[in-house]
């Protein structure tokens, strides 16, 4: 833009709001999102950093931003102090990052007095209809959970200055540095792509670090049940259950002379059928134990043995047994 004579708008800035003073752990979570790019041309120029530290400087600065702090020194372009000597490194990225993290639609009106009076720009917005979707962070394995990150699910018509400031003015969450991909639907043989599939991915790096809470998996046995028991209380989960049973039922025993009874001998459940086998086996076992004792007995009579015969008798028998319990 330079080089063309055109002067360099504010919003064509990163909107990052990195402060200076950020804890160990988020200036390591700092470092480890920095682009791919950027971390080859840092390595081929600084050399590696190793996992879990940071390459910003002891004013937290990050190099590109030392960089372009020295440039800018070095062109006089740095504000002077009161006693005439340029701003330092932590002063300078204050200054940035306190302009960096204005708040879109308002500005500071000096008054003839001398008071400051806060106008706003544009049109006001309420209750803005802008959906995040808190989603568990990427770990590799064997690594630990970043605190000192999170991620979100956003439409894709969303940007990173709108991050910031809802996060900010609605949360009171305050950001280090935001990072955005896209997802786009696979291509359905049948339908072609689902746009309600695509998606944007937005990771932002936080100054005080937020923990998620535990999966219930993962928790011990006594804790376990305790918030079972919690989410049933107040979500009413097991009555769910009941109530949806119940209509489902309601629904497939029908009405009037469409109606038909409910027999539990005939219900498909899988507790009731794994029953209902196991008792015709035990039958068909006592039938061919007592057919046994039977041919078992006339051969020690010496009875001559008619298998047909045996047919027969067993096969009314249980007949008259069937007979008997109906």
């Amino acid at each position: 833009m330079q080089s063309l004579g055109l002067r360099r708008l504010t919003c064509s800035l990163r909107q990052y709001s990195t402060g200076a003073a950020l804890p160990d752990g988020a200036l390591a979570a700092r470092t480890a999102s920095t682009p791919l790019a950027v971390k080859l041309r840092r390595r081929k120029k600084f050399g590696p950093t190793e996992a879990g530290e940071t390459d910003a400087n002891s004013s937290g600065l990050t190099p590109s931003e030392f960089a372009r702090y020295k440039r800018l020194k070095a062109l006089g372009q740095i504000p002077i102090r009161a006693h005439g000597e340029p701003m330092t490194g932590l002063q300078w990225i204050r200054m940035v990052n306190d302009r960096r993290s204005r708040i879109r639609g308002f500005k500071l009106e000096t008054q003839k007095d001398g008071s400051k009076l806060v106008k706003v720009v544009g049109q006001r917005v309420y209750l803005p209809n802008i959906e995040f979707k808190l989603v568990r962070n990427h770990t590799p394995t064997g690594e630990p959970y970043n605190p000192y990150e999170a991620t979100f699910r956003i439409a894709k018509s969303i940007t990173k200055t709108d991050i910031r400031s809802y996060l900010d003015a609605v949360y009171g969450v305050k950001t280090t540095y935001i990072r955005t991909d896209n997802y786009y639907s696979p291509d359905d043989p049948r339908r072609g792509k689902m746009a309600h599939r695509s998606y944007k991915r937005a990771v932002v790096g936080l100054v005080d670090p937020f923990y998620y809470p535990h999966r219930v998996e993962d928790m011990e046995p006594e804790k376990k049940k305790e918030r079972l028991d919690w989410l049933d209380k107040e979500f009413s989960i097991t009555q769910m259950k009941e109530l949806r049973r119940e209509e489902i039922l309601r629904q497939s025993i029908g009405h009037g002379s469409a109606a038909f009874r409910y027999n539990p001998q005939v219900a498909t459940r899988r507790s009731k059928i794994l029953a209902l086998v196991a008792e015709k086996k035990l039958k068909r076992e006592q039938l061919v134990d007592r057919i046994a004792e039977d041919i078992k007995e006339k051969r020690e009579k010496g009875e001559p043995l008619n298998y047909h015969a045996l047919a027969q008798a067993s096969k009314a028998t249980s007949t008259e047994a069937a007979t008997t319990k109906a």
